[in-house]
């Protein structure tokens, strides 16, 4: 999943993620769209947080945009003439070459930021300490290693669901 959130003024103006135009049919439900190796059924979360700007008569103009994978070329246009002055990105995403160069020639500040999601996920926090603690609690009464990894992975599919 891939997200995007533009930032003006220290407040959240738009947001945006991979998907279909508004009413049209989903990738999930559907299928991808694939032409030439592209899902053409989806628009990006960078573009639909600056189509929600344009909706909405909300100005992209020195806003910042924090989005979850390094912009695309073609939503690294509608960035920079978006008018967004910095990009803020959790994950490499075949950065392309290209897209790098426009945004420094558009003065467009570019920072990879560390991204961790067990900050987020507290369900990911409360999964680790309960395998942390039955594996101490299964090593203490000699349980065998197969049957702790065997227990960790029954746990892990349980917080799954």
């Amino acid at each position: 999943m891939v997200g995007a959130t533009i930032v003006r003024d220290k407040r959240i103006i738009a947001g945006g993620y991979n998907g279909s135009i508004a009413g049209g049919d989903h990738c999930d439900e559907e299928g991808c769209y694939v032409v030439e190796g592209h899902c053409i059924r989806t628009i990006h979360a960078e573009m639909n947080a600056i189509l929600q700007c344009a909706k909405f008569g909300a100005s992209t103009d020195n806003a910042e945009m924090y989005v979850t994978h390094f912009p695309c070329v073609a939503c690294c246009k509608s960035i920079i003439q978006a008018g967004i002055k910095a990009v803020y990105y959790a994950k490499d995403y075949k950065n392309h070459p290209y897209a790098i160069e426009l945004f420094e020639r558009a003065g467009v500040v570019v920072k990879k930021v560390p991204f961790d999601e067990h900050v987020l996920n507290n369900t990911a926090q409360m999964e680790q300490t309960v395998i942390q603690t039955v594996q101490e609690v299964l090593q203490q009464e000699d349980v065998s290693q197969e049957t702790i990894l065997h227990l960790e992975d029954r746990l892990r599919q349980q917080f799954l669901k």
